[in-house]
């Protein structure tokens, strides 16, 4: 894991993984350096992950006010319990659907929650941080953060990407990536991680991404992309191609045996 600043107020703690087949996958968290400090994510759970470690490069995990999570998903909550423990007043904010999904292996106090849906918004002390339903998604409870101070959209799993080289994966901007391979890999990753959306109208799916673009993000913060600090256009334009892509379909049984045929003893 490392860490570096994105932009005005916020922090990235990235991190990769490498999924066979795909490619590198970012898995950032951030944290959001508000009066009321908010850390978003908390990465993933591995034995060789230190997530507290990583966050106390960029802040005292005791100052913590409140933990976001974007969804329950485990490269989302690695750090969660560890750091709840190291931020005794820090609230998680997460909605009733992701509370629930979390009760079924390691509840959270109740104490600890503090539910918000899309729409909302949470006082962070010097601004407002109002949550959103981003266009493409895999888990009922995503709720991404609009920064209203800052123009900051932190988008969750949306505009993720898996990248050719670790390199890129861990990249302060994803315009270090090739133009033409970012929009594959942007519409191989909605294909893989939301594949409802060769189901949807497509007219409806555009009209989602109408408010995030009446916000004008200054800067895309993905959980799997590096940092969107540029122009932001391009990203809606290959996302709302995604409804025509082709449908991902993973290994099956025999691709899996050919896969440890090849595999040399360590």
């Amino acid at each position: 894991m490392h860490t570096y600043r994105a932009c005005q107020d916020v922090s990235v703690l990235g991190d990769h993984l490498e999924v066979p087949g795909l490619g590198f996958l970012p898995v950032n968290a951030f944290v959001i350096h508000a009066t009321q400090p908010v850390v978003v994510d908390t990465g993933l759970g591995l034995p060789d992950r230190d997530f507290l470690a990583c966050l106390a490069e960029v802040i005292d995990p005791a100052e913590v006010a409140w933990i976001w999570l974007t969804h329950p998903d485990r490269d989302h909550t690695g750090g969660l319990f560890a750091l709840l423990d190291a931020a005794p007043h820090a609230r998680v904010v997460t909605t009733f659907a992701g509370a629930g999904i979390m009760s079924t292996e390691h509840p959270l106090p109740m104490n600890r929650i503090y539910l918000l849906n899309p729409g909302q918004s949470l006082d962070a002390g010097d601004r407002r941080l109002t949550g959103f339903r981003p266009p493409l998604f895999d888990n009922p409870a995503t709720v991404g953060i609009l920064d209203t101070h800052t123009g900051v959209c932190l988008s969750s799993d949306c505009f993720g990407a898996p990248l050719p080289t670790a390199e890129l994966a861990t990249a302060h901007d994803a315009a270090a990536a090739n133009p033409g391979e970012l929009r594959a890999a942007q519409l191989l990753w909605a294909t893989v991680d939301s594949p409802w959306v060769h189901a949807v109208d497509p007219a409806k799916f555009a009209a989602t991404f109408i408010p995030l673009r009446d916000f004008g993000p200054s800067a895309i913060l993905s959980t799997h992309l590096p940092p969107v600090t540029g122009d932001t256009a391009t990203l809606f334009a290959t996302l709302l191609d995604a409804p025509q892509a082709s449908p991902f379909t993973g290994p099956d049984q025999a691709a899996l045996e050919a896969m440890l045929r090849d595999f040399q003893p360590a």
